[in-house]
């Protein structure tokens, strides 16, 4: 076992201590949305993965599990079209002045038409696209003189300093699990996440609650990290781990990662009421040599290659 192996079991046996579990709590964790860059990167590549299947480019209600660092994804649905934006999280890691400034330099980037950063600045950000010019074919210049006139932007700029007001479009909750009870059942028109799903402890359930809260035909969008996240030395390594040992190195720490591998996500889809629209699988050759262990009773063999993916899905009617 390599040294960085053991103190990540170290830590997770630490947070089993409640003094150093509840200093470590405190501590303000980061998402991931940092830049509006990343932001932007995000969501062009589900909206243009969305639109290849389905020929889609608004959608007037939707929600976003695990923001991170910003909701500057959803500012960005917002300034496309969107009518409300539902961000849910564990914990509420954005603040107000981050998200005015992410806002302010979306909407440059839009006026001014740039392309998308591509996978040389976010390699990690999936699903990869062909072409990362402005989608200009997906948002006419008349589309986005409408989207971006004052009115609209005083009104997503005023939602974005008044979040979970009456009057404001953006809700932003840390229930994100079971979406509180401020979303109405059948009422929304997509669900999205970026690297999220592996980190759901009760992923069965949040499928259950995506099918609830999307309306028919409703869709839902995630790109899903099946790796270790560093907890291995291999990408799979976290697969070999066992029961005992994985619940030590996780300790107190909720979502962390889940270990379920792509079948499960299919599974609970399908059980869902949901049909898979695209399935982009990045495959990685696998470091499991004995695959008859109990943990893998519930794999298929396509599980055992597949370290990314990116899933759309729509509700059937």
């Amino acid at each position: 076992m390599k040294f960085r192996n053991y103190l990540q079991l170290l830590f997770g046996i630490s947070t089993y201590f409640p003094f150093i579990y509840n200093l470590r709590s405190k501590s303000k964790g980061s998402g991931g949305t940092f830049s509006s860059r990343y932001c932007i990167a995000v969501w062009f590549r589900h909206l243009i993965s969305i639109f290849g299947k389905t020929n889609k480019k608004k959608f007037n209600y939707i929600a976003e599990i695990g923001p991170g660092d910003s909701i500057g994804v959803g500012i960005l649905a917002l300034l496309l079209g969107a009518k409300k934006y539902y961000a849910f999280d564990v914990v509420k890691f954005a603040d107000i002045d981050k998200n005015l400034i992410i806002f302010k330099e979306i909407v440059r980037f839009l006026k001014n038409r740039e392309n998308i950063p591509n996978e040389k600045e976010f390699p990690k950000v999936n699903p990869m696209l062909n072409d990362y010019d402005f989608p200009s074919y997906i948002y006419s210049d008349e589309y986005l003189e409408h989207s971006l006139r004052d009115e609209n932007l005083e009104k997503i700029e005023y939602s974005i300093s008044n979040q979970n007001r009456d009057d404001s479009l953006i809700v932003y909750e840390n229930e994100w699990d079971t979406f509180n009870s401020k979303v109405k059942e059948n009422s929304l028109d997509l669900i999205f996440s970026q690297a999220t799903m592996e980190h759901i402890d009760e992923v069965e359930r949040s499928y259950e609650t995506m099918n609830l809260y999307l309306r028919k035909g409703g869709l839902i969008s995630h790109s899903i990290d099946f790796r270790s996240h560093g907890y291995a030395s291999t990408w799979d390594g976290h697969w070999l781990y066992s029961d005992l040992y994985w619940k030590l190195l996780r300790g107190r720490r909720p979502y962390l990662i889940n270990r379920l591998p792509l079948s499960k996500h299919i599974k609970f889809m399908k059980l869902n009421n949901f049909e898979i629209l695209d399935n982009q699988i990045i495959k990685n050759l696998s470091n499991i040599k004995n695959k008859n262990k109990n943990f893998f009773s519930d794999f298929d063999e396509n599980d055992f290659t597949s370290s990314v993916t990116y899933l759309l899905g729509s509700k059937k009617n």
